[in-house]
C-alpha cells in the first residue's frame, strides 16, 4: 500500500509542490540526482569512471505534451555526449532516454516525433564514440518503445531496450530480443500497473526476473542486470557462470546513491559495473519512484526530514 501511494504521489502535482518547497528536500534528492547541469553529470562521470565503473546517464524528463521542450530534452543530451566526448570519457558512459521526454506523447506524429528524435540523440552518441538505452516507462508504451526500438537499431544497432520483470508479457519480450548484438537492461520495474498486465507481489515479481534472466544469459545477447537485490546478483553470477559467460559478456546496474560500496566491490571483483545517474532539474518523478521501490529510501528520506539523517 506505501509503494502505491508513492506511486501515485509521483504523478501529483500538489504533492511535488509541497515535496519540491520543502527546504530539507535538497540535501536528500542530492543522493540519487548527480546534480542539474550538464557539466554536473560529467563530473560526476568522471568520478565513478576513476573508481573503475561505467554510467548510464539520464536527463530528466518525462510524459512532455509540448514539441519544443522534447526538442530541448534532445539538445540536452546532445550537448552531454559532445562534453563527455571533449573530455574523453565517453566509452565509459552511455545515454538512457524516455521516449516520452522527446515526444512520444505528443497528440500530433508523436511516435514518428520521438523515433526521429531518438535518431538524433543516436547520432550524437555515436559521434561520440557511446550508445543509447532506451528506458521502459508505463506499460501502456511497451509496444510503441519496442517498436521505435527495431526502428532504431536499423542504423544503430547497439541501442539497448530496458524490459520489466514485473510485467507478465516480459518472459516472451526477453526470448525475443535475446539475439546476437542485443543489450537488454533487465529490472524489476517502478510504476504502478494493474494486476491484468504485471505481477504485484514481491516473490511473483522476483521469480519472473529468475526466468527472464535465465533467458537472458542463455541467449547470444548482452544483458544488463539492473538489480540491488544481493540474492539477484549471486543468481546472475551463478546463471553467467552456467551459460560461460565471460566478465565482459554482461554487466550489472546499479542506481547512482544506492549501495555505492557494493558497486565498487563487483567492479573491483572483476564484473563490469555501470551506474544510473540521473540529474537536470525534473527530478520529482524519478526520486519518488526511489522511495517507492525500496523501504530504505524512504525511511532514510524521512529521518532527513527530521533532521537525523
Amino acid at each position: 500500500m506505501l509503494r502505491s501511494a508513492l506511486l501515485a504521489a509521483a504523478g501529483s502535482a500538489n504533492v511535488r509542490r509541497l515535496v519540491e518547497a520543502n527546504p530539507l528536500t535538497g540535501p536528500v534528492v542530492d543522493r540519487y540526482v548527480a546534480g542539474t547541469t550538464a557539466q554536473d553529470a560529467v563530473e560526476v562521470t568522471r568520478t565513478l569512471a576513476a573508481r573503475g565503473l561505467h554510467v548510464s546517464l539520464d536527463h530528466l524528463g518525462e510524459d512532455t505534451r509540448d514539441s519544443g521542450q522534447a526538442a530541448d530534452t534532445v539538445n540536452a543530451y546532445r550537448a552531454v555526449l559532445g562534453s563527455l566526448s571533449d573530455e574523453g570519457i565517453a566509452e565509459r558512459a552511455e545515454v538512457s532516454v524516455k521516449l516520452s521526454a522527446v515526444g512520444q506523447f505528443l497528440p500530433k506524429d508523436g511516435e514518428k516525433i520521438a523515433l526521429e528524435n531518438a535518431q538524433l540523440i543516436c547520432e550524437a552518441a555515436a559521434a561520440a564514440g557511446t550508445t543509447v538505452t532506451l528506458d521502459m516507462e508505463d506499460h501502456t508504451t511497451t509496444d510503441s518503445t519496442l517498436d521505435i526500438l527495431r526502428n532504431l537499431r536499423v542504423d544503430f544497432p547497439s541501442t539497448g531496450a530496458v524490459l520489466q520483470a514485473y510485467l507478465r508479457r516480459t518472459e516472451q519480450d526477453c526470448r525475443e530480443l535475446a539475439t546476437a548484438g542485443s543489450r537488454v537492461r533487465l529490472c524489476k520495474g517502478a510504476y504502478a500497473e494493474p494486476t491484468s498486465v504485471a505481477f504485484q507481489e514481491r516473490a511473483e515479481v522476483d521469480r519472473s526476473y529468475v526466468r527472464c534472466l535465465r533467458i537472458l544469459m542463455r541467449g547470444a545477447g548482452y544483458p544488463m542486470v539492473a538489480t540491488h537485490d544481493p540474492r539477484m546478483v549471486a543468481i546472475a553470477t551463478d546463471l553467467a557462470a552456467r551459460a560461460r559467460r565471460e566478465p565482459e559478456s554482461f554487466e550489472f546496474q546499479m542506481l547512482y546513491g544506492i549501495r555505492p560500496a557494493e558497486q565498487v566491490r563487483l567492479a573491483d571483483d572483476g564484473h563490469r559495473l555501470r551506474v544510473y545517474v540521473a540529474y537536470g532539474d525534473e527530478w520529482y518523478g524519478y526520486f519518488m519512484r526511489r522511495l517507492a521501490e525500496r523501504p530504505a529510501n524512504l525511511a532514510f528520506f524521512a529521518r532527513s526530514l527530521l533532521g537525523r539523517g
